[in-house]
């Protein structure tokens, strides 16, 4: 406690920035917005569902052995044990041992310093500044700080055992198949994934979509004549060009939790907010690895390739058609976001929705994969709530 008086004592308005900019959002919020930032700004980050799927399952575990632990030992505040302390921030309703931002910083920094090793004293740095705008805010200990830390980084060590099993490091050694409807192409995107170790899903192939029909039928011709038929107009085409981009991608989808959050005060709620982030990186990364065990299930190929006359609105990704992984991934998604934020349900799907047509409106998918992709999505998607409903949150 004399420490703590010493440290708080001695605040400036360098200090007061800091607080502050930790303070904003959950303690995970500033993380994903790291990670988020790098995308945004272009910089390489091979597999990036990876990195925010084992980010936020790290900081997820490490808050939730943090509340084991706070009531378990339950020591107060330290405005709770002095009122004399002033402190810069509300005092979180919660016991003070171990510091959450501190476990959150832990478990974040070293996942990113196993994905980033060149910058792994940068991102330490970071944990120790997070932890430590706790404890200058008055609102915990030096030693609630240092447990949080430790405890965050044992959890990440374990978090980083499951990553490199999880079989993403696996070399294609196949070939391209041939013949009549197949995906014509070499070294084909992300041929490897089915062969990843899903989160919640039993197995890749647990709600593989059905075989697609024949291409030459009537049916699969009328939905290609619809691909190229289709009337392209500016506010399409921006659609389509924003959903293939990273904001489209990734981005969107925390901020929109993220922005969900702020307005319901689930920020305020670390365990809480922790779950969201992790169940909406999770459902993508599983929903990435389901989607592509259908494409490359069936190699079918891109309208395209059925109709050399199409003109894609931009470049056709290297890989099969069926199903569409942004159907698969935005319903995914879209649908954990329903669950966890209801009144906005009839939004997020819409937007969902809106990223799966954009494809057509791109003229690099059929109708059916749209359709497969959703189903699959939803597959997906419920099986990780089911799980949520058991999980003891509520």
């Amino acid at each position: 406690m004399e420490q703590l008086h010493d440290l708080v004592a001695k605040n400036d308005a360098q200090v007061a920035a800091k607080i502050t900019f930790w303070d904003a959002g959950s303690p995970g919020y500033r993380w994903i917005d790291l990670v988020n930032n790098r995308v945004l700004t272009g910089q390489p980050i091979p597999n990036a569902h990876r990195i925010y799927t084992y980010l936020t399952m790290a900081m997820y575990d490490a808050t939730i052995a943090a509340w084991e632990s706070k009531y378990f030992y339950n020591r107060p505040r330290p405005s709770e044990a002095d009122a004399t302390l002033p402190t810069a921030l509300p005092t979180p309703r919660s016991p003070s041992y171990p510091s959450e931002h501190a476990a959150a910083a832990g478990a974040a920094a070293t996942v990113l310093s196993y994905f980033f090793p060149d910058e792994a004293s940068s991102f330490q740095a970071m944990a120790e500044e997070a932890a430590q705008s706790r404890v200058l805010a008055g609102v915990q200990f030096p030693s609630d700080s240092s447990a949080g830390l430790e405890l965050g980084r044992r959890v990440a060590e374990q978090v980083i055992a499951r990553a490199k099993a999880d079989g993403s490091d696996a070399v294609w050694t196949g070939t391209v198949p041939t013949g009549p409807c197949m995906w014509v192409g070499d070294k084909p995107g992300n041929v490897t994934m089915p062969n990843w170790k899903p989160i919640v899903l039993a197995s890749a192939d647990e709600f593989r979509p059905p075989a697609p029909p024949d291409c030459q039928s009537a049916t699969v011709k009328a939905e290609a004549d619809a691909v190229r038929q289709f009337e392209r107009k500016f506010p399409n085409n921006y659609k389509a060009f924003y959903w293939q981009s990273p904001s489209g991608l990734f981005t969107s989808w925390y901020d929109y939790a993220s922005k969900w959050m702020f307005e319901d005060n689930t920020d305020s709620n670390p365990p809480r907010a922790a779950r969201a982030y992790a169940m909406l990186a999770t459902v993508h990364y599983d929903a990435f690895i389901a989607s592509n065990d259908g494409k490359f299930a069936y190699w079918y190929l891109r309208p395209n390739q059925l109709d050399p006359s199409i003109t894609p609105l931009f470049a056709v990704p290297p890989f099969p058609s069926y199903p569409s992984n942004h159907s698969t991934l935005s319903t995914a998604r879209c649908e954990i976001l329903a669950y966890l934020f209801p009144s906005h349900a009839e939004f997020i799907r819409a937007v969902g929705k809106e990223a799966g047509d954009s494809r057509i409106w791109a003229g690099i998918h059929y109708e059916m994969d749209n359709r497969a992709g959703v189903a699959l999505g939803k597959a997906v998607a419920g099986k990780f709530i089911e799980r949520a409903r058991k999980d003891g949150a509520d």
